[in-house]
């Protein structure tokens, strides 16, 4: 898919999540956009099924990303999915909406980033969505991103609600409301019984604008500079260099390791670790590909006295917003129902089952990306340092603890026939503790990596301009500077609007 043109005002790299929005944005108010995605466009089935998710992962159209060996996980890869196709993500995921709690962005407006505090980024979320709900304080209509509520929950799912109300969690209706912690059903992008990825809201509907150039299955190579300004970028399509040059801006929206890995191979990083791996140095940036970091996820996997009735939503229906300790002011564990077996490494699958998923979403531990080569078609060495801080472990431990009190709780007793993971030998907290080392995963949320801030170690600044490179920015999840407390895809795309925002203001 591309159609050739020498120049626009604006190169964008990623289709993802905010790549999307920040490609409808930019046609909207006039300009031209050359958009490249390395993977090709989302024509499979599984894709724009609801329940097609579990089917895509480690597939053709997934990265299918291997960490570096976690020391404090067993020395254990972890498999992280990562779409690399036309929605990026958005197109591989669960299709949860949430946006995190409040202080999450207020935080970051705290620590250096103004006008990304709660109030500043509120209408964004609002602008974007088409909530079924209609217009309301929380919530927009008439946006391009369908948003709808869990119309029939999964029987299996409707327990896990009861079981967590009977221990004295509260209900919540809508976790992007005025309360987040609590337990309830999901609000998901979905829509007429298909998945709306960022790429199908946002940017099919304008395919047809002679203003936009997609160029798919074409891997970027390098940030093409002049002096100290970005002027395009050199990409590989068809076993062929190219260059694509920007009149005004390059955009990088390739992910959290995307856009940390084509800024290293660019020579924009730290010094160091360039020289290392024998990339000539533009810019000395030592925040790029610092600030790793993730959603832990585990499994604790129950047998089913039999079959589960088919779903008829996304499989992730509802989930719990909970505190690790009762003093904390906001929540810190998400843990998830999924109403399938989804395995924990190292422990059998059930043939008949379901899985309610511990999550940790404020987690201390940070990582890396580094270079292996300086080829663009060798990947990066994700290395998140999982479990470094103590404290993730035992919050994880607590969250396990929580999900295993639901489990037992009798509004699973018609499903339930054993737990299969941990398991009834896993007694004591230090068996949890093993447990967790064992079997922790990702929730799919890696963030950080080019750190936005207003300090010497952030990557762009809040108005998201790579420090010392005029005409380049990033936009996607890997600005921010922390994780907010919730699934990352409806954050994404706040992303986007903010950075179509900050650009048409300078434009």
């Amino acid at each position: 898919m591309s159609r050739e043109r020498t120049e626009h005002d604006y190169v964008v790299v990623g289709a993802g999540s905010s790549g999307s929005v920040l490609v409808r944005r930019l046609l909207d108010a006039g300009h031209s956009v050359h958009l490249i995605e390395a993977g090709p466009a989302d024509e499979e089935p599984n894709i724009h099924s609801p329940q097609g998710w579990p089917m895509m992962l480690a597939g053709p159209l997934d990265w299918s990303v291997m960490t570096a060996p976690q020391q404090h996980a067993r020395d254990r890869r972890l498999f992280w999915p990562r779409g690399r196709v036309l929605g990026g993500s958005s197109s591989l995921n669960g299709m949860i909406y949430i946006r995190g709690h409040r202080s999450d962005y207020d935080s970051w407006a705290y620590h250096g980033c103004p006008g990304w505090d709660w109030d500043s980024v509120l209408p964004l979320f609002k602008r974007s969505e088409d909530h079924a709900d209609g217009a309301s304080e929380w919530h927009g209509a008439g946006g391009p991103l369908p948003v709808s509520r869990i119309a029939e929950p999964h029987p299996t799912a409707a327990a896990f609600v009861e079981g967590a109300i009977g221990l004295g969690h509260e209900h919540i209706d809508d976790f992007n409301g005025e309360r987040m912690e609590g337990v309830g059903f999901n609000h998901a992008t979905i829509r007429g019984g298909r998945r709306m990825s960022a790429w199908q809201s946002f940017a099919a509907p304008v395919l047809g604008n002679a203003r936009l150039t997609v160029t798919t299955e074409a891997l970027v190579h390098r940030v093409v500079t002049e002096g100290e300004r970005a002027v395009g970028v050199e990409y590989e399509h068809g076993g062929e260099l190219h260059t694509a040059r920007a009149g005004a801006e390059v955009v990088l929206s390739a992910g959290v390791l995307g856009s940390a890995h084509l800024l290293l191979l660019s020579g924009i990083g730290p010094a160091e670790h360039l020289d290392q791996v024998g990339i000539s140095v533009h810019t000395d940036l030592p925040g790029v590909g610092e600030n790793l970091h993730d959603h832990l996820l585990v499994s604790n996997i129950y047998e089913s006295t039999g079959p589960l009735p088919q779903g008829k939503a996304n499989l992730l229906e509802s989930q719990l917003f909970a505190k690790s300790d009762p003093r904390m002011p906001v929540p810190d564990l998400q843990p998830l129902f999924l109403h399938l077996v989804y395995p924990a490494e190292g422990y059998p699958q059930p043939e008949h089952g379901y899985t309610i998923a511990p999550g940790l979403v404020r987690p201390l531990s940070r990582g890396t990306i580094r270079l292996a080569s300086p080829d663009p078609a060798t990947p990066a060495v994700a290395d998140p340092n999982v479990l470094a801080e103590r404290q993730d472990l035992e919050a994880l431990v607590d969250a396990v603890e929580m999900c295993r009190e639901i489990g037992a709780s009798a509004a699973f007793d018609e499903w339930r026939k054993a737990e299969v993971a941990p398991g009834p030998q896993a007694r004591t907290r230090d068996d949890l503790r093993d447990y967790v080392r064992r079997a922790v995963g990702t929730y799919h949320h890696q963030v950080g990596t080019c750190r936005m801030g207003s300090d010497s170690e952030a990557v762009v600044d809040p108005s998201l301009r790579v420090r010392g490179v005029s005409g380049l920015r990033v936009a996607d999840a890997s600005i921010m500077p922390s994780v907010p407390s919730g699934n990352t895809n409806a954050p994404s795309i706040m992303v986007g609007e903010k950075a179509a925002d900050l650009l048409l203001r300078t434009s």
